[in-house]
């Protein structure tokens, strides 16, 4: 496969990638540039400056994944990425412990007013009542966001002797109590805090997080540090409050637009300015280059990746538990799609047994692979199928039981619609998927590439006279497996073939006086 690095990477994260498959770097693309060559690429590696359009994604055919050496991903499309099926990573451990050391210099030189005092060095004074600075011990931090970066930068304030605020609804007081931090909402932050600093991405709810209305209501004298992305505070309001002497100083390492040359924040009285140097250090960079291109590696080779954004994000224990339950349920989706007599308007996904204990929207996501695959024009996968589920009007329910029966676990998939209603179910064992129901009949059979079903009444020589059919078209039978409720009453055949059957073939089988109905199933998967 071919992999695109479209921004400078540490050498050993490139090793990584061509240890696999061919890659170039190509640095420094337009948009125009980019989007002329992405369509021969299966993978893109970028970090912060790179914009992932919709429009560069619309001539991305062949991409399967795009990895960002870097936390954010606001330079990603998601919507459009998630629609095209493309799976987006990042790297959010790899700059913790940097991006939380900014934070913190950039704290200490605000209080000690560090840059200035330099500054006025190089000019020949010495000038220091001029820098009498604050101690941060015993002041109050507030953070806003209380991911990795956040919860390491408490660890630091603690350590410093501050007390600690933080607001993060996805957090609990327990989680944060072991960090030190005292759970609040953004008000109290706002108007309690000595120092204000933020961890959160960029999106509709964080832009402006803190604009005028909020600096109105801090105390005189607050400390504005940002470490996290430009748009987050309001950069013409923190700079009139700083001209006003609201605030006591800013520390602003990013910025609404990079790199900053209109910013009023530039202009701004007692500021600490870094050009976006937050992950900037060398065990940073190469930690992130590690972590996204191990991960371009795992998806492009089928696997989970262990922070996919626009995928659900599983525990190393629930994707090793659902790994061999993936291609047994789309399977299943593919079967029942090809089995069900019309279109499926709601889609029901049970699984019972030992993995009911493990997350598994994955598998519901795999379900609809399957049932998709041969009716979308679009590229289906795990990462799109509930997108394009909806946007066909396919309703998907899940439910989870704890009771697998005789199996010790169990996916049943079951489709409703205005012919009526089919179900298929399917389990693992010894290491192997088992075909184990369709409809009421109960079975036991390996699934393969080519099957054949034939519904038929349970008479004397109806088996022997399709086997019959099937020679004659040079179709050979690898297994078999009847089922049936009850005797000389309906049965069910699930046949395996090693060849394809032609219609004209299956018509014959049809044309039998005993048979019911004749399904040819093509399971086999496009991966």
């Amino acid at each position: 496969m071919k992999i695109l690095v479209a921004e400078p990477l540490a050498k050993q994260g490139i090793e990584i990638l061509r240890a696999h498959h061919e890659v170039d770097e190509k640095i420094g693309l337009s948009p125009e540039e980019l989007a002329a060559i992405i369509g021969d690429y299966d993978a893109l590696l970028v970090r912060s400056q790179v914009k992932v359009t919709a429009d560069i994604l619309a001539h991305a055919t062949r991409l399967v994944v795009i990895g960002r050496a870097g936390v954010g991903v606001d330079n990603v499309d998601l919507e459009a990425a998630t629609k095209a099926g493309v799976v987006v990573v990042n790297a959010p451990t790899g700059n913790t412990v940097s991006a939380a050391e900014q934070t913190m210099a950039l704290m200490l030189a605000l209080a000690r007013k560090t840059a200035a005092a330099d500054a006025s060095m190089r000019r020949g004074e010495w000038k220091r009542s001029s820098f009498t600075g604050v101690e941060l011990r015993g002041r109050t931090l507030g953070i806003i966001g209380l991911g990795k970066i956040g919860l390491a930068v408490a660890d630091r304030a603690r350590g410093m002797e501050m007390t600690v605020l933080g607001y993060d609804p996805f957090v609990t007081a327990e989680q944060a109590a072991l960090h030190g931090i005292n759970v609040v909402d953004i008000d109290a932050i706002i108007e309690q805090s000595d120092v204000i600093t933020a961890h959160v991405p960029l999106n509709k709810a964080t832009r402006g997080i803190i604009g005028a209305e909020q600096i109105a209501r801090m105390k005189p004298g607050v400390m504005l540090v940002n470490v996290a992305r430009g748009g987050v505070y309001d950069e013409t309001a923190v700079a009139q409050a700083l001209t006003d002497g609201k605030l006591a100083g800013a520390a602003f390492d990013v910025y609404e637009t990079e790199p900053p040359t209109d910013s009023p924040i530039l202009k701004a009285p007692n500021t600490v300015l870094t050009p976006h140097l937050g992950a900037l250090t060398a065990e940073a960079q190469l930690r992130v280059a590690e972590e996204a291109c191990e991960q371009v590696i795992d998806v492009l080779a089928g696997r989970s990746a262990r922070y996919a954004v626009n995928a659900p994000l599983l525990t190393p224990e629930t994707a090793r538990a659902i790994a061999p339950y993936l291609p047994l349920t789309e399977t299943l989706g593919r079967v029942l799609a090809q089995y069900f007599r019309g279109a499926i308007k709601t889609l029901t996904v049970d699984v019972a047994g030992d993995i009911a204990n493990f997350d598994v929207s994955q598998l519901t996501a795999a379900a609809l692979r399957g049932v998709l695959a041969n009716s979308a024009s679009e590229r289906v996968n795990l990462i799109n199928a509930a997108f394009l589920a909806k946007s066909r009007g396919l309703a998907v329910s899940e439910r989870k039981s704890a009771d697998g029966g005789t199996f010790a676990s169990l996916v049943t998939l079951t489709a409703d619609g205005d012919t009526g209603k089919a179900t298929v179910a399917g389990t693992i064992a010894n290491g192997e998927p088992r075909l184990t129901r369709i409809d009421d009949n109960w079975l036991d059979m390996t699934p393969t590439p080519l099957m054949l079903v034939t519904r038929h009444m349970d008479k004397p020589g109806t088996m022997g006279r399709i086997g019959l059919i099937l020679g004659e078209a040079d179709v050979n039978i690898s297994a078999m497996v009847l089922a049936r409720v009850e005797a000389r009453q309906d049965a069910l055949m699930l046949l395996a073939v090693d060849d394809d059957v032609p219609d004209k073939v299956a018509e014959a089988i049809r044309a039998h006086p005993a048979v019911l109905d004749v399904w040819v199933i093509r399971a086999a998967t496009d991966r």
